[in-house]
């Protein structure tokens, strides 16, 4: 009874259990490899848990979806209409984001179509080029170390503000402004770039204590941030 059950989802599937298990393990080892050069990577503030673990889930579906479908185009047109009832919400904060997300439906369905070797050559060099893309910063025009955002009354001069900053930052852009209701105040946001031998809280500091600002607040945005 065993094994003709065995034999008959073998004949569905055409695969073997042996093959299913085999696929399943390569694409699950490679859904972490890509999860991981993610997580090791990524720049900004958008990180997502969710997101890392959806990497690897989205390779192991692929790989089942890949072994269903099989050679059967009457399945694939199946799974397509049973699939389009999902809706997607969550946005996409990050571009290269995407790009994770197709490396895991390729690696996927190499792996549920038994390519292994393609699917470990796709994932080397996929997280190969990351990782090397991410080490020498390449497409960065300037490295952003933090963010500072404050409220600062009009009442005051800005020259105290501004030259506080350019005491500790070797290059700091003005982001956003954003009066108040009353328009007494502004919230100020900058992107800077620390000097040499001066630590945050020494931005913090100086900010805090030039008469007008208020509420400073100093966040860590390594390359990308969203504010």
């Amino acid at each position: 009874m065993e094994n003709e059950l065995l034999q008959s989802a073998g004949n569905f599937l055409a695969y073997t259990p042996q093959e299913m298990v085999m696929n399943l393990v390569v694409s699950t080892a490679l859904g972490f490899v890509i999860s991981e050069v993610y997580k090791r990577t990524h720049k900004g503030l958008s990180y997502s848990q969710s997101f890392t673990q959806t990497i690897v889930f989205m390779t192991i579906i692929v790989t089942i979806v890949m072994m269903v479908i099989g050679s059967s185009l009457a399945r694939a047109f199946a799974l397509v209409g049973a699939l389009s009832i999902i809706r997607f919400r969550t946005v996409v904060k990050d571009t290269k984001d995407i790009s994770f997300i197709f490396a895991a439906l390729a690696m996927g369905m190499a792996a549920g179509t038994s390519n292994y070797i393609l699917a470990i050559l796709g994932a080397f060099f996929v997280c190969s080029l990351t990782i090397l893309l991410d080490q020498f910063n390449y497409g960065a025009i300037h490295k952003s170390d933090f963010i500072l955002r404050f409220r600062f009354d009009k009442k005051f001069a800005t020259d105290a503000y501004l030259a506080a900053i350019e005491k500790a930052s070797r290059q700091s852009d003005l982001l956003h402004l954003e009066p108040s209701g009353d328009g007494e105040t502004t919230m100020m946001t900058f992107d800077i770039s620390l000097r040499e031998g001066y630590e945050p809280e020494d931005l913090a500091s100086q900010v805090g204590n030039v008469e007008g600002a208020s509420e400073v607040v100093l966040i860590a945005s390594k390359s990308d941030v969203d504010y």
